[in-house]
């Protein structure tokens, strides 16, 4: 069974074996080329061929292999090259969106009679009923309480508690938010106050107006707070409602209130506050 199993390795040994003691016999009793030592040698030579191709084929994988790892290192390094380039574009993106944002709000400072002032939200309250901005601009920086804020393309709020070095922005989303508006399309007047979650919704327009779903709703100026003219949203949905004297109209801002990252505050010139108080005497 043995023999059976290895007799083709058994058989190679063999002949190897008998061609190395016919080739030692002749090394040592023959002085020329013999027949048994042409023999010998031409039996040995393919052994010799594959021999060398082993040694060859080794030879050339550890080369391989040499190279392999050097690549790798090269990947490694390229790797962390592309890395560092990444984050770079990412801070040049981040500029160049925040110089967007910043040249949109300087376009603003000539569309009304204010003194703009530019500030960074630091904070934010976003609970079920509260819906509320911190500012990085304060007293300090001349802020007053009541001013309204702005961003492209309207107003997002107003100012309810100052500091001397941040404020308080109440959002139209807060349900504590109240503004006079009108509808630009028929020029009907309304309140705007804030609903969470769903935007806001405008009270006290009767039944009998006309509104439409798209119509867009803007600050009335009836109000010693915000300017004429300020945009707030469009109108979602119109409900007539069976029971009582006026619409159910819900509004969708336009202002996506969670991305707010530097607003406008429109501080009063000084000939319109005098203005204000010469017509509220």
């Amino acid at each position: 069974m043995f023999f059976k199993n290895y007799r083709t390795i058994i058989f190679v040994g063999a002949i190897f074996t008998a061609a190395l003691i016919l080739l030692s016999y002749s090394l040592k009793y023959d002085s020329g080329t013999s027949f048994v030592k042409k023999l010998v040698l031409e039996a040995a030579a393919p052994v010799q061929k594959m021999l060398n191709a082993s040694i060859e084929g080794v030879s050339k994988a550890w080369t391989r292999y040499i190279h392999l790892v050097e690549l790798e290192k090269d990947n490694r390094i390229l790797k962390n090259r592309i890395a560092g380039l990444q984050t770079e574009l990412i801070l040049y993106k981040e500029g160049y969106l925040e110089a967007q944002r910043l040249q949109k709000l300087l376009s603003l400072q000539n569309d009304y009679h204010h003194s703009p002032i530019a500030a960074r939200v630091i904070g934010r309250e976003q609970a079920a009923l509260s819906k509320t901005l911190w500012i990085n601009k304060g007293s300090a920086h001349g802020l007053k309480s009541g001013m309204p804020v702005i961003v492209p393309p309207g107003l997002i709020g107003r100012l309810t508690d100052v500091s001397w070095h941040s404020s308080k922005v109440l959002l139209l989303i807060d349900e504590n938010s109240n503004v006079d508006v009108l509808i630009q399309r028929t020029r009907v007047h309304g309140i705007v106050r804030g609903a969470g979650s769903r935007g806001c919704v405008v009270r006290y327009v009767s039944k009998i107006q006309d509104v439409k779903e798209g119509d867009v709703i803007m600050t009335s100026g009836m109000s010693n707070i915000f300017p004429k003219g300020l945009l707030i949203g469009k109108v979602s949905h119109v409900d007539p409602m069976d029971v009582g004297l006026f619409l159910k109209i819900q509004i969708a801002p336009l202002v996506d209130f969670t991305t707010l990252e530097e607003v406008l505050v429109l501080v009063a010139d000084q000939q319109e506050i005098f203005a204000e108080k010469k017509t509220t005497k």
